[in-house]
């Protein structure tokens, strides 16, 4: 299950994303925001976050306009590993090296198209478990 969450900013892209993943198959839950009314992008990445740190989601999709400040605020939120990705050689990365377990996005960044390449480079790489990664992520737990 996959959480999903953005703000007004990024209220258009979530609704493509959103889409994406039912053409793959893939089961999502969104966590708002349901319209493109100005809202606040802490409840919306806070929500995401918690569900992934609790097991109820096991990666989460979060965009606001720069994908900065949701991706803030995923982080405050323990075992949460919130990337901000505009390219995909940064979602492969940050999938085999930091495990991450959120996808962070700007809808004023990106484009639908790449952003759905972003999107799909980041739910299919596996963390590569190398033991230095392993270590280095602990090191950031700590």
């Amino acid at each position: 299950m996959i959480g999903i969450g953005s703000d007004h900013g990024g209220f258009e892209l979530k609704e493509a994303v959103k889409k994406h993943l039912e053409e793959r198959g893939l089961e999502y839950k969104d966590f708002g925001t349901y319209s493109g009314a100005s809202c606040d992008y802490p409840v919306y990445g806070r929500a995401v976050a918690k569900a992934v740190a609790s097991g109820e989601c096991d990666k989460g999709i979060l965009i606001c306009g720069t994908g900065i400040g949701i991706s803030i605020t995923a982080n405050k939120v323990k075992g949460i590993r919130a990337a901000l990705c505009s390219d995909c050689f940064s979602a492969q990365a940050t999938r085999e090296h930091n495990d991450a377990n959120i996808l962070a996005m700007g809808a004023r960044v990106l484009g639908e198209g790449l952003a759905l390449k972003i999107v799909d480079t980041f739910l299919d790489t596996p963390f590569s478990g190398d033991e230095r990664h392993m270590r280095r992520i602990s090191m950031i737990e700590e």
